[in-house]
């Protein structure tokens, strides 16, 4: 979270998805406004969670295709372009999740 936020991540969610979801236990859903910040926060993200918790993410998506998807294992964080995190509205999807924290 700390990483996303210090990269200029956007409305940044953490939510708890445990009674939810068998695959995972947290999803993060940030924004980013440009492709470039969109690598940015990916490329940061991972870097974090290598140094910190040893650990690497498997990635879908690109930059450029508005949304990629990191997934640590219990964490999977979705970086979205403003215009794709509005169309697939995740935190509408999983509103029966827990919000930890909600960072705007």
């Amino acid at each position: 979270m700390n990483a996303l936020e210090e990269h200029k991540g956007e409305d940044i969610l953490l939510l708890d998805v445990r009674s939810l979801a068998p695959f995972t236990d947290y999803f993060v859903i940030c924004s980013g406004n440009t492709d470039r910040l969109l690598d940015a926060l990916a490329d940061s993200a991972r870097e974090a969670a290598r140094k910190q918790y040893h650990v690497g993410a498997r990635t879908e998506g690109t930059p450029q295709s508005g949304w990629i998807l990191l997934d640590f294992g219990d964490v999977v964080v979705h970086l979205f372009s403003p215009d794709l995190r509005d169309y697939y509205r995740l935190e509408d999807l999983w509103a029966d999740g827990k919000v930890v924290l909600h960072l705007q």
